[in-house]
């Protein structure tokens, strides 16, 4: 579904991906592991249509990412680090705007279940957003993507914010995503919750992706040895 052959893109005088090759199939979670600036959200910023690459291509479903771009927004739900609510509304009114938005209708009843679904407590519902945590907010934007039903998820830092028993229900609803047949591309500092939730890993350093991996074959630690290793040299 994820194809990025060769891409490069540069901003001014700095290189921000640089010959990226990366594939990411239907039921697949990868993730990408990297500092600030080693080239994650511009990767995810091509795969929406916010960029174009210098040179190589970017497809999702053999569809360019630049020229085909209102199309495939259709196809994906985005999950950014910082969530952007509008502050008036309650967090199940955002979820109603953002679903009719995206020409999807919910009965009250339902939007409740997304909700739930993705870790908002059932009291938080009716409340201003004004009022939230970051946390709050960040599960309402989980929950914008998952009312998508999307085939296609791009997350970049999920689960910012989030507390560890929150961040667990992440991940597990990534993995039901996936074995529905999802597609999910996520970009982290996490390593740990990398490690688990993920089929493959990989290392960006430089906008370069320096190492490929399946998370079976490392342990947590074997892993967070090997990105500081990575990043030292």
């Amino acid at each position: 579904m994820i194809q990025i052959q060769n891409a490069s893109k540069s901003f001014k005088d700095t290189t921000a991906v640089k010959d990226l090759n990366l594939e990411v199939g239907k039921g697949e979670i990868v993730g990408l592991l990297g500092a600030n600036g080693a080239g994650k959200s511009t990767t995810i910023n091509m795969l929406l249509g916010f960029i174009s690459p210098d040179s190589g291509t970017v497809t999702i479903d053999q569809l360019d990412t630049t020229k085909k771009a209102a199309e495939i927004r259709k196809r994906i739900g985005y999950i950014p680090e910082n969530v952007n609510l509008y502050p008036y509304l309650s967090g199940l009114e955002n979820l109603d705007y953002f679903c009719r938005l995206a020409g999807l209708k919910y009965k009250k009843h339902e939007l409740q279940e997304v909700l739930n679904t993705c870790g908002l407590q059932p009291e938080a519902h009716q409340q201003k957003v004004s009022g939230y945590s970051k946390g709050m907010r960040q599960k309402v934007g989980i929950a914008i993507a998952y009312a998508k039903k999307a085939a296609v998820y791009l997350l970049d830092e999920p689960a910012s914010g989030l507390d560890p028993l929150a961040s667990n229900e992440l991940s597990d609803l990534l993995k039901k995503l996936a074995a529905e047949g999802a597609t999910i591309l996520m970009a982290s500092h996490d390593i740990f919750r990398v490690r688990e939730v993920c089929h493959r890993i990989g290392i960006l350093k430089n906008g370069t992706l320096v190492k490929e991996l399946r998370s079976e074959e490392v342990s947590a630690n074997e892993l967070e040895s090997l990105y500081l290793e990575y990043m030292k040299n």
